[in-house]
């Protein structure tokens, strides 16, 4: 990657994708936030340069910079997306920090954010605009859907199934073979021995179901 990096968003994921891309070297254009009020301010000396839809600065995108959406409310990222799909025909560019392990057969789609000593060991499969929290393990033979979101320190063993969407909290085991359902949420500290289905949200050590 060697074009200046326009990040959309200043809140903590934003904060993070700027250290992520500053440990690989990558120059930061600016922010670009829904708040107007942050607007001509600085976050750490780079300027946050106006609305993310501001056509004056989406027109680099594509060209002069690359694009990364940073915020975990997928519905928002979602809409950024597709935003940068339809008007700059581009996807946004994985943020993985210089000290997060990826083994060398790992697939990894558009969009994502794999953080400071996070390991996605060898023939995992990492989809779309995930989040990849810091010292998360994904294992070998893993296969993660779109928009899943990994909380720190968790443990995702070899042949995991994670459906799109699904939200892993931190500190959370999933043993070897599970699935994880579409949009399903796992509390944390968890402990997933079971698979889980669309939807569910289960929590606790075993992890049961939370009504």
């Amino acid at each position: 990657m060697i074009n200046p990096v326009i990040i959309f968003g200043t809140g903590p994921m934003g904060h993070h994708a700027m250290e992520i891309f500053e440990s690989n070297g990558v120059t930061i254009y600016g922010f670009l936030e829904e708040d107007a009020s942050r607007h001509g301010t600085e976050l750490n000396s780079i300027s946050i340069l106006g609305r993310p839809d501001d056509d004056g600065f989406l027109k680099l995108i594509g060209k002069k910079c690359d694009a990364f959406v940073a915020s975990d409310d997928n519905a928002y990222r979602k809409s950024m997306v597709k935003m940068l799909n339809d008007k700059r025909h581009v996807q946004p560019v994985n943020a993985v920090h210089k000290r997060a392990v990826l083994g060398v057969s790992v697939s990894l789609g558009h969009g994502n954010m794999i953080n400071s000593g996070a390991i996605v060991e060898g023939g995992a499969t990492i989809g779309q605009h995930c989040v990849i929290h810091s010292n998360a393990v994904v294992g070998s033979m893993a296969k993660l859907g779109d928009y899943v979101q990994i909380g720190i320190g968790s443990i995702v063993n070899s042949n995991v199934e994670i459906a799109d969407e699904a939200f892993i909290g931190s500190g959370v085991t999933i043993v070897a073979g599970v699935k994880i359902g579409k949009k399903a949420r796992i509390g944390a500290g968890s402990v997933v021995i079971a698979s889980v289905k669309d939807g569910e949200t289960v929590f606790g050590n075993p992890a049961q179901a939370v009504k």
